[in-house]
Protein backbone atom coordinates (compact mmCIF):
# COMPACT_ATOMS: atom_id res chain seq x y z
CA UNK A 1 0.00 0.00 0.00
CA UNK A 2 2.79 2.38 0.69
CA UNK A 3 4.45 1.92 -2.55
CA UNK A 4 1.02 2.44 -4.10
CA UNK A 5 0.47 5.49 -2.23
CA UNK A 6 4.29 6.89 -3.28
CA UNK A 7 3.16 5.96 -7.32
CA UNK A 8 -0.07 8.00 -7.33
CA UNK A 9 1.78 10.80 -4.78
CA UNK A 10 4.67 11.07 -7.67
CA UNK A 11 2.19 11.00 -10.97
CA UNK A 12 -0.19 13.81 -9.33
CA UNK A 13 3.06 16.11 -8.72
CA UNK A 14 4.91 15.15 -11.99
CA UNK A 15 1.71 16.20 -14.20
CA UNK A 16 1.25 19.17 -11.51
CA UNK A 17 4.48 20.37 -12.08
CA UNK A 18 5.24 19.60 -15.54
CA UNK A 19 1.85 22.20 -16.24
CA UNK A 20 3.85 24.74 -13.81
CA UNK A 21 7.11 24.52 -15.65
CA UNK A 22 5.44 24.51 -19.31
CA UNK A 23 4.13 27.16 -18.62
CA UNK A 24 6.72 29.20 -16.74
CA UNK A 25 8.96 28.30 -19.79
CA UNK A 26 6.19 29.59 -22.13
CA UNK A 27 5.81 32.77 -20.65
CA UNK A 28 10.07 33.19 -20.40
CA UNK A 29 10.61 31.76 -24.20
CA UNK A 30 7.42 34.37 -25.76
CA UNK A 31 9.16 37.18 -23.09
CA UNK A 32 12.24 36.51 -24.46
CA UNK A 33 11.53 36.52 -28.37
CA UNK A 34 9.76 39.94 -27.88
CA UNK A 35 12.48 41.15 -26.67
CA UNK A 36 14.71 39.92 -29.05
CA UNK A 37 12.49 40.50 -32.07
CA UNK A 38 12.27 44.12 -30.49
CA UNK A 39 16.08 44.51 -30.74
CA UNK A 40 16.56 43.28 -34.02
CA UNK A 41 13.59 45.87 -35.39
CA UNK A 42 15.71 48.56 -33.79
CA UNK A 43 18.45 47.37 -35.66
CA UNK A 44 16.71 47.06 -39.16
CA UNK A 45 14.99 50.31 -38.26
CA UNK A 46 18.50 52.30 -38.05
CA UNK A 47 19.49 51.78 -41.92
CA UNK A 48 16.99 51.91 -44.61
CA UNK A 49 18.43 50.28 -47.58
CA UNK A 50 15.56 52.10 -50.25
CA UNK A 51 17.22 55.44 -49.16
CA UNK A 52 19.21 57.60 -52.08
CA UNK A 53 22.09 58.37 -49.90
CA UNK A 54 21.79 55.47 -47.08
CA UNK A 55 22.35 57.61 -44.48
CA UNK A 56 21.67 56.28 -40.87
CA UNK A 57 18.11 57.80 -39.62
CA UNK A 58 20.30 60.11 -37.14
CA UNK A 59 17.62 62.24 -35.65
CA UNK A 60 15.91 59.08 -34.21
CA UNK A 61 15.40 59.20 -29.92
CA UNK A 62 14.47 56.31 -28.50
CA UNK A 63 12.69 56.77 -25.06
CA UNK A 64 13.70 53.33 -23.57
CA UNK A 65 16.22 52.01 -26.02
CA UNK A 66 19.75 52.72 -25.53
CA UNK A 67 21.19 52.82 -29.40
CA UNK A 68 24.43 54.60 -30.92
CA UNK A 69 25.28 54.43 -34.07
CA UNK A 70 29.18 54.59 -35.29
CA UNK A 71 30.62 55.67 -38.86
CA UNK A 72 33.41 53.39 -40.07
CA UNK A 73 35.54 54.33 -42.64
CA UNK A 74 38.78 51.64 -43.23
CA UNK A 75 37.89 49.96 -40.30
CA UNK A 76 38.53 53.35 -38.53
CA UNK A 77 35.38 55.25 -36.39
CA UNK A 78 35.25 58.90 -38.15
CA UNK A 79 32.15 59.42 -35.89
CA UNK A 80 29.51 58.20 -33.33
CA UNK A 81 25.79 59.06 -32.35
CA UNK A 82 24.00 58.30 -29.64
CA UNK A 83 20.31 58.18 -30.13
CA UNK A 84 19.80 58.61 -26.41
CA UNK A 85 18.56 60.95 -24.20
CA UNK A 86 20.86 59.38 -21.70
CA UNK A 87 24.33 61.12 -21.40
CA UNK A 88 26.81 58.93 -23.14
CA UNK A 89 30.43 60.43 -23.86
CA UNK A 90 31.59 59.69 -27.49
CA UNK A 91 35.23 57.91 -25.93
CA UNK A 92 32.45 55.25 -24.10
CA UNK A 93 31.04 54.44 -27.93
CA UNK A 94 33.94 54.38 -29.63
CA UNK A 95 35.44 51.36 -26.54
CA UNK A 96 32.29 50.00 -27.08
CA UNK A 97 32.53 49.93 -31.13
CA UNK A 98 36.20 49.25 -30.73
CA UNK A 99 35.67 46.46 -28.49
CA UNK A 100 33.01 45.04 -31.07
CA UNK A 101 34.96 45.56 -33.92
CA UNK A 102 37.84 43.57 -32.25
CA UNK A 103 35.58 40.52 -32.00
CA UNK A 104 33.60 41.06 -35.18
CA UNK A 105 32.23 37.40 -35.68
CA UNK A 106 31.57 36.53 -39.54
CA UNK A 107 28.02 37.62 -39.32
CA UNK A 108 25.91 41.32 -40.23
CA UNK A 109 23.29 40.86 -37.27
CA UNK A 110 24.51 39.95 -33.82
CA UNK A 111 21.97 39.68 -31.38
CA UNK A 112 23.38 36.82 -28.63
CA UNK A 113 22.35 36.01 -25.29
CA UNK A 114 19.88 38.20 -23.99
CA UNK A 115 20.53 37.59 -20.74
CA UNK A 116 24.37 37.41 -20.93
CA UNK A 117 25.53 39.91 -23.41
CA UNK A 118 25.51 43.45 -22.87
CA UNK A 119 25.16 44.44 -26.85
CA UNK A 120 23.91 43.27 -29.72
CA UNK A 121 24.83 45.04 -33.37
CA UNK A 122 24.49 45.08 -37.02
CA UNK A 123 26.53 46.14 -39.78
CA UNK A 124 25.00 47.99 -42.53
CA UNK A 125 25.51 49.64 -46.10
CA UNK A 126 28.49 46.80 -46.37
CA UNK A 127 30.02 47.39 -43.41
CA UNK A 128 30.57 51.46 -43.01
CA UNK A 129 28.22 51.94 -40.35
CA UNK A 130 27.69 49.89 -37.01
CA UNK A 131 24.58 50.06 -35.43
CA UNK A 132 24.94 48.97 -31.60
CA UNK A 133 22.16 48.70 -29.16
CA UNK A 134 22.99 48.36 -25.41
CA UNK A 135 21.29 45.27 -23.83
CA UNK A 136 21.73 46.14 -20.59
CA UNK A 137 17.69 47.18 -20.18
CA UNK A 138 16.24 44.45 -21.80
CA UNK A 139 18.78 42.40 -19.85
CA UNK A 140 18.00 43.57 -16.69
CA UNK A 141 14.04 43.24 -17.70
CA UNK A 142 14.42 39.44 -18.40
CA UNK A 143 16.56 38.49 -15.46
CA UNK A 144 14.15 40.11 -13.29
CA UNK A 145 11.35 37.82 -15.01
CA UNK A 146 13.60 34.60 -14.73
CA UNK A 147 13.98 35.39 -11.13
CA UNK A 148 10.22 35.92 -10.39
CA UNK A 149 9.42 32.69 -12.53
CA UNK A 150 12.19 30.87 -10.19
CA UNK A 151 10.53 32.07 -6.99
CA UNK A 152 6.80 31.11 -8.39
CA UNK A 153 8.27 27.91 -9.15
CA UNK A 154 9.05 26.93 -5.51
CA UNK A 155 5.92 28.82 -3.99
CA UNK A 156 3.77 26.81 -6.48
CA UNK A 157 5.94 23.75 -6.60
CA UNK A 158 5.75 23.85 -2.29
CA UNK A 159 1.21 23.88 -3.13
CA UNK A 160 1.77 21.28 -5.56
CA UNK A 161 3.35 18.83 -3.04
CA UNK A 162 1.02 19.94 -0.42
CA UNK A 163 -2.03 19.35 -2.68
CA UNK A 164 -0.53 16.15 -4.05
CA UNK A 165 -0.16 14.82 -1.15
CA UNK A 166 -3.90 16.00 -0.21
CA UNK A 167 -4.90 14.29 -2.79
CA UNK A 168 -3.14 11.19 -2.55
CA UNK A 169 -4.64 10.67 0.74
CA UNK A 170 -8.08 11.24 -0.17
CA UNK A 171 -7.56 8.61 -3.44
CA UNK A 172 -5.60 6.10 -1.41
CA UNK A 173 -8.21 6.10 1.44
CA UNK A 174 -10.67 3.89 -0.08
CA UNK A 175 -8.14 2.04 -0.88
CA UNK A 176 -6.68 1.41 2.67
CA UNK A 177 -9.87 0.77 3.88
CA UNK A 178 -10.44 -1.74 1.46
CA UNK A 179 -7.23 -3.23 1.95
CA UNK A 180 -7.65 -3.39 5.71
CA UNK A 181 -10.98 -4.83 6.15
CA UNK A 182 -9.47 -7.74 3.23
CA UNK A 183 -7.26 -8.05 5.79
CA UNK A 184 -9.30 -8.01 8.51
CA UNK A 185 -11.90 -10.31 6.61
CA UNK A 186 -9.23 -12.96 6.22
CA UNK A 187 -7.84 -13.02 10.24
CA UNK A 188 -11.91 -13.45 11.40
CA UNK A 189 -12.33 -16.18 8.54
CA UNK A 190 -9.09 -17.82 9.88
CA UNK A 191 -10.07 -17.58 13.64
CA UNK A 192 -13.79 -18.89 12.56
CA UNK A 193 -12.42 -21.70 10.62
CA UNK A 194 -9.70 -22.57 13.38
CA UNK A 195 -12.00 -23.22 16.09
CA UNK A 196 -14.22 -25.65 14.45
CA UNK A 197 -11.08 -27.62 13.09
CA UNK A 198 -9.18 -27.52 16.03
CA UNK A 199 -12.67 -29.40 17.92
CA UNK A 200 -12.52 -31.95 14.94
CA UNK A 201 -9.14 -32.66 15.58
CA UNK A 202 -9.28 -33.00 18.95
CA UNK A 203 -12.35 -35.60 18.89
CA UNK A 204 -11.17 -37.57 16.09
CA UNK A 205 -7.99 -38.25 18.82
CA UNK A 206 -10.47 -39.18 21.28
CA UNK A 207 -12.42 -41.53 19.08
CA UNK A 208 -9.01 -43.47 18.24
CA UNK A 209 -8.93 -44.19 21.62
CA UNK A 210 -12.36 -44.80 22.15
CA UNK A 211 -14.10 -45.52 19.39
CA UNK A 212 -17.38 -47.06 20.86
CA UNK A 213 -18.10 -43.35 22.53
CA UNK A 214 -20.58 -42.10 20.01
CA UNK A 215 -20.34 -38.39 21.57
CA UNK A 216 -16.97 -37.67 19.56
CA UNK A 217 -18.50 -38.36 16.38
CA UNK A 218 -21.96 -35.99 17.22
CA UNK A 219 -19.25 -33.16 18.31
CA UNK A 220 -17.18 -34.32 15.04
CA UNK A 221 -20.48 -33.72 12.81
CA UNK A 222 -21.95 -30.70 14.79
CA UNK A 223 -18.36 -28.65 13.93
CA UNK A 224 -18.32 -29.70 10.49
CA UNK A 225 -22.00 -28.29 10.37
CA UNK A 226 -20.28 -24.87 11.40
CA UNK A 227 -17.68 -25.13 8.84
CA UNK A 228 -20.27 -25.98 5.90
CA UNK A 229 -22.43 -22.99 6.95
CA UNK A 230 -19.40 -20.58 7.12
CA UNK A 231 -18.13 -22.16 3.81
CA UNK A 232 -21.29 -21.58 2.39
CA UNK A 233 -22.00 -17.79 3.87
CA UNK A 234 -18.25 -16.86 2.23
CA UNK A 235 -19.29 -18.44 -1.04
CA UNK A 236 -22.64 -16.36 -0.99
CA UNK A 237 -20.61 -13.40 -0.10
CA UNK A 238 -17.93 -13.75 -2.93
CA UNK A 239 -20.69 -14.59 -5.39
CA UNK A 240 -22.70 -11.57 -4.79
CA UNK A 241 -19.49 -9.10 -4.59
CA UNK A 242 -18.71 -10.47 -8.10
CA UNK A 243 -22.49 -10.39 -9.50
CA UNK A 244 -22.31 -6.84 -10.38
CA UNK A 245 -23.79 -7.36 -13.73
CA UNK A 246 -27.33 -6.62 -14.62
CA UNK A 247 -27.99 -9.32 -17.00
CA UNK A 248 -29.72 -11.46 -14.55
CA UNK A 249 -31.94 -8.52 -14.00
CA UNK A 250 -36.01 -8.47 -14.79
CA UNK A 251 -38.79 -6.17 -13.48
CA UNK A 252 -40.79 -8.72 -10.63
CA UNK A 253 -43.83 -8.43 -8.99
CA UNK A 254 -41.99 -7.30 -5.42
CA UNK A 255 -45.32 -7.18 -3.35
CA UNK A 256 -45.73 -11.31 -4.18
CA UNK A 257 -41.74 -11.80 -3.82
CA UNK A 258 -42.35 -10.40 -0.39
CA UNK A 259 -45.35 -12.18 0.40
CA UNK A 260 -44.11 -15.55 -0.58
CA UNK A 261 -41.22 -15.54 1.25
CA UNK A 262 -42.72 -14.58 4.36
CA UNK A 263 -45.15 -17.59 4.36
CA UNK A 264 -42.38 -20.37 5.02
CA UNK A 265 -41.64 -18.60 8.36
CA UNK A 266 -45.34 -17.95 9.97
CA UNK A 267 -44.94 -21.36 11.22
CA UNK A 268 -41.54 -21.51 13.01
CA UNK A 269 -42.59 -17.52 14.88
CA UNK A 270 -45.95 -19.33 16.18
CA UNK A 271 -43.43 -21.85 17.68
CA UNK A 272 -41.86 -19.74 19.40
CA UNK A 273 -44.90 -17.31 19.78
CA UNK A 274 -43.96 -14.65 17.78
CA UNK A 275 -46.64 -12.08 16.62
CA UNK A 276 -46.19 -11.56 13.22
CA UNK A 277 -48.06 -8.20 11.37
CA UNK A 278 -46.75 -7.00 7.69
CA UNK A 279 -48.57 -4.29 5.61
CA UNK A 280 -47.58 -5.44 2.34
CA UNK A 281 -48.97 -2.82 -0.63
CA UNK A 282 -50.20 -4.27 -3.96
CA UNK A 283 -48.34 -4.31 -7.39
CA UNK A 284 -45.02 -2.25 -6.18
CA UNK A 285 -42.84 -3.46 -9.26
CA UNK A 286 -38.80 -3.47 -9.00
CA UNK A 287 -36.29 -4.30 -11.75
CA UNK A 288 -33.79 -6.60 -9.63
CA UNK A 289 -32.16 -10.34 -9.40
CA UNK A 290 -34.69 -11.78 -7.93
CA UNK A 291 -32.82 -14.89 -6.55
CA UNK A 292 -30.47 -12.27 -4.26
CA UNK A 293 -34.09 -9.66 -3.19
CA UNK A 294 -35.32 -13.60 -2.07
CA UNK A 295 -31.96 -14.00 -0.21
CA UNK A 296 -32.24 -10.17 1.70
CA UNK A 297 -35.74 -10.74 2.57
CA UNK A 298 -34.68 -14.26 4.48
CA UNK A 299 -31.98 -12.75 5.79
CA UNK A 300 -33.70 -10.13 7.36
CA UNK A 301 -36.74 -12.03 8.35
CA UNK A 302 -34.36 -14.70 9.83
CA UNK A 303 -32.71 -12.23 11.82
CA UNK A 304 -35.50 -10.66 13.04
CA UNK A 305 -37.07 -14.15 14.15
CA UNK A 306 -33.48 -15.10 16.42
CA UNK A 307 -33.14 -11.38 17.70
CA UNK A 308 -36.96 -11.47 18.92
CA UNK A 309 -37.70 -11.87 22.76
CA UNK A 310 -40.18 -14.84 23.67
CA UNK A 311 -44.07 -13.35 23.08
CA UNK A 312 -42.55 -11.19 20.57
CA UNK A 313 -43.78 -8.54 17.65
CA UNK A 314 -42.64 -8.28 14.07
CA UNK A 315 -44.05 -6.08 11.59
CA UNK A 316 -43.08 -6.09 7.95
CA UNK A 317 -43.78 -3.49 5.65
CA UNK A 318 -43.69 -2.58 1.88
CA UNK A 319 -44.81 0.63 0.41
CA UNK A 320 -43.93 2.63 -2.26
CA UNK A 321 -43.65 6.57 -2.38
CA UNK A 322 -40.89 8.55 -4.46
CA UNK A 323 -39.02 5.22 -3.33
CA UNK A 324 -39.13 1.57 -2.63
CA UNK A 325 -39.58 1.07 0.61
CA UNK A 326 -39.02 -2.43 2.78
CA UNK A 327 -38.97 -2.45 6.62
CA UNK A 328 -39.07 -5.32 9.24
CA UNK A 329 -39.22 -4.24 12.62
CA UNK A 330 -38.51 -6.56 15.98
CA UNK A 331 -39.37 -6.37 19.24
CA UNK A 332 -35.96 -7.76 21.21
CA UNK A 333 -32.37 -7.55 21.62
CA UNK A 334 -31.54 -3.74 21.35
CA UNK A 335 -28.46 -2.50 19.28
CA UNK A 336 -26.15 0.34 20.73
CA UNK A 337 -25.60 3.04 18.21
CA UNK A 338 -22.06 2.23 17.79
CA UNK A 339 -23.50 -1.43 16.86
CA UNK A 340 -25.72 0.27 14.25
CA UNK A 341 -23.19 1.71 12.46
CA UNK A 342 -20.83 -1.17 12.11
CA UNK A 343 -23.97 -3.97 12.61
CA UNK A 344 -23.31 -4.62 8.33
CA UNK A 345 -19.24 -5.17 8.31
CA UNK A 346 -18.25 -9.21 7.97
CA UNK A 347 -17.91 -10.82 11.06
CA UNK A 348 -19.00 -7.98 13.48
CA UNK A 349 -21.26 -9.55 16.57
CA UNK A 350 -22.83 -7.43 18.92
CA UNK A 351 -23.55 -10.08 21.08
CA UNK A 352 -20.69 -12.79 20.85
CA UNK A 353 -21.99 -14.84 22.99
CA UNK A 354 -25.14 -15.63 21.61
CA UNK A 355 -24.07 -15.63 17.87
CA UNK A 356 -21.33 -18.43 18.45
CA UNK A 357 -24.14 -20.85 20.06
CA UNK A 358 -26.23 -20.28 17.86
CA UNK A 359 -23.50 -21.06 14.28
CA UNK A 360 -23.81 -17.36 13.31
CA UNK A 361 -21.22 -15.65 11.96
CA UNK A 362 -21.73 -12.02 11.31
CA UNK A 363 -21.71 -12.59 7.49
CA UNK A 364 -25.85 -12.68 7.28
CA UNK A 365 -26.05 -8.89 7.36
CA UNK A 366 -22.74 -8.12 5.50
CA UNK A 367 -24.70 -10.26 2.49
CA UNK A 368 -27.92 -8.37 2.65
CA UNK A 369 -25.45 -5.06 2.28
CA UNK A 370 -24.02 -6.49 -0.56
CA UNK A 371 -26.96 -7.52 -2.34
CA UNK A 372 -28.81 -3.84 -1.17
CA UNK A 373 -25.70 -2.24 -2.63
CA UNK A 374 -25.61 -4.43 -5.95
CA UNK A 375 -28.90 -2.87 -6.42
CA UNK A 376 -28.24 1.19 -6.14
CA UNK A 377 -30.26 1.14 -2.64
CA UNK A 378 -29.75 1.54 0.98
CA UNK A 379 -29.93 -0.15 3.93
CA UNK A 380 -29.91 1.29 7.72
CA UNK A 381 -30.92 -0.04 11.28
CA UNK A 382 -31.97 1.79 14.24
CA UNK A 383 -32.61 0.99 17.73
CA UNK A 384 -35.06 2.37 20.16
CA UNK A 385 -37.65 1.64 23.38
CA UNK A 386 -36.83 -2.51 22.35
CA UNK A 387 -37.41 -2.42 19.43
CA UNK A 388 -35.08 -2.54 15.84
CA UNK A 389 -35.87 -2.04 12.37
CA UNK A 390 -33.97 -2.67 9.53
CA UNK A 391 -34.55 -0.44 6.47
CA UNK A 392 -33.85 -0.57 2.95
CA UNK A 393 -34.69 1.62 0.23
CA UNK A 394 -34.73 1.53 -3.55
CA UNK A 395 -34.81 3.96 -5.94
Amino acid sequence: MKKTRNKIFFVICFILSSFLIGFLTIYNYRTYNEAKESIEKTLRRMYNPSSKNNDTEKDIIFMDTLVYTVSIEDNEIIDVTSHTEQNISDEDIIDIAESIIDNKKDRELYIGNLYLNNYSYSYQNKGTYLIIVDNTITQKELQKTLKISIFLFIYFETIIILLSYLITSWIIKPMEETFNKQKQFIADASHELKTPLTVITANAEMLENDPKEKKWLNNIRSEADRMSNLVTNLLDLARIENSSSKKLYEEIDLSKLVEKTILPFESLMYEKNIKLEYNIKDNIKLNCDQEQIRELIVILIDNAIKHSSKEGHIKINLEKEKDIIFTITDKGDAISKEDQEKIFERFYRHDKSRNRNDNRYGLGLAIAKEIVDNHNGKISCYSEYGYTTFKVIFK
